[in-house]
């Protein structure tokens, strides 16, 4: 599924391309899970479930704002209070973290862009500490970025979906800034999706099949898997065959 502009002008921006920002947690690593399991756990304490309205409203955002949003949306914030949260939080997610897997299809795409010279960095929400735990398998393919830029950059004042992050990474680009028409971002969250539409680039949204679908519209291509993506629909070098790592 993919909202597909059709006008001359959205073509020519496909066309206009030329860089292209990732978005880490849910899109290249399988790290969502984590989140939502720990969340469960600390929730049953309370006789309270945790589900994916709530999950959409907390995704991408940096820690003490998505635990804001954990601690009063589900109106336990009298017993824990959002620092607390993190707290306990942190001790579960320290252990899980280090057996992060990619997500199916960020291998294949990333060693295709890098390969045929296409600038790639990450912008992501995460501290250095829990990068360095999430990444620890993948060394390799995160290496083949130009720059990463994460949560606690001293250059982020603010989460998404402000668009710190985004022109933040935008400005670290070899001869940059880039200019963000010149841009695309690879996102998973609501959030994230509006941060990037609101530092003027394009997106291409590849949500948890959960998600609701009302949150889809921002996006200028809606996917079910990095699988599915033809970076030729965006003016960017073809695939050159089907069986090109498709992990």
């Amino acid at each position: 599924m993919a909202n597909q502009g059709s006008t001359d002008a959205s073509s020519a921006r496909k066309a206009s391309i030329t860089h292209v920002i990732f978005d880490m947690d849910g899109l290249l690593l399988d790290t969502e899970k984590f989140y939502t399991e720990v969340q469960e756990i600390i929730l049953a304490r309370y006789n309270k479930t945790f589900d994916w309205s709530l999950k959409a409203k907390m995704m991408g955002k940096k820690a003490i704002e998505a635990a804001r949003v954990f601690v009063e949306e589900t109106g336990i914030s009298d017993s824990l209070t959002a620092e607390d949260f993190l707290v306990e939080r942190e001790e579960m997610l320290q252990k899980m973290f280090p057996t992060s897997d990619l997500m199916p299809g960020s291998s294949r795409l990333i060693h295709h862009l890098h390969a045929n010279g296409i600038p790639i960095c990450v912008a992501t929400g995460t501290h250095t500490r829990h990068f360095d735990l999430k990444t620890q398998r993948h060394g390799e393919l995160f290496s083949l970025m130009h720059h990463i830029v994460r949560g606690d950059d001293p250059e982020v004042k603010q989460g998404k979906p402000s668009p710190d992050i985004f022109l933040a990474a935008a400005n670290r680009f070899e001869g940059g800034p880039v200019d963000p028409q010149r841009i695309l971002v690879f996102e998973d969250a609501p959030s994230g999706v509006l941060a990037a539409k609101n530092a003027g680039m394009s997106v291409v949204m590849v949500p948890d099949a959960r998600l609701d679908s009302s949150y889809h519209e921002v996006a200028d291509q809606v996917l079910s898997s990095l699988l599915d993506f033809n970076p030729a629909d965006w003016g960017l070098p073809p695939f050159e065959n089907s069986s090109t790592k498709l992990d």
